[in-house]
């Protein structure tokens, strides 16, 4: 039995691929469970239509992603914060507190696309990547010092 899938399925295969099970799996698991369609050519037609659709979509997303990495450029961010004598901060420098910085310089970027490799406790210069997309990664750097 031919199907399409409608979603990603552990061990068999990805979102809109066509793949070939028993029937058995097929009518009693995979489609009532809205995992899959049955590969006829009027479903295998509207696949490929929303395949092409997806894919320009996704092309414009990350052009976007390329164009915002360009226009923030070799940005530093500076980060004030209370610390103590030696130079170690109070708490840490999080995501949010970066994601806030950068929109006061007029970029808007999602807490969740700043991913630091460690949490800034000392005052200093650290690299952040910014994930804007699967394939666009920027670095920036941030520069956290006392108030």
């Amino acid at each position: 039995m031919e199907l399409i899938l409608k979603q990603d399925v552990a061990g068999l295969g990805y979102k809109n691929d066509i793949v070939k099970v028993k029937a058995g799996y097929g009518n009693n698991y995979l489609i009532p469970n809205g995992f899959a369609l049955i590969a006829n050519e009027s479903n295998k037609r509207l696949v490929n239509e929303n395949v092409r659709q997806a894919a320009h979509k996704a092309a414009k997303v990350k052009q976007d992603a390329e164009a915002l990495a360009a226009k923030v450029g070799d940005l530093t961010v500076d980060i004030k914060t209370k610390a103590g004598e030696s130079g170690k901060i109070f708490g840490a420098v999080t995501a949010l507190q970066i994601s806030d910085a950068l929109k006061a310089k007029g970029f808007d970027i999602d807490r969740k696309k700043v991913v630091m490799k460690e949490s800034p406790k000392q005052l200093g210069t650290y690299n952040v990547t910014l994930d804007l997309h699967k394939e666009v990664k920027h670095e920036i750097k941030v520069k956290v010092v006392g108030e």
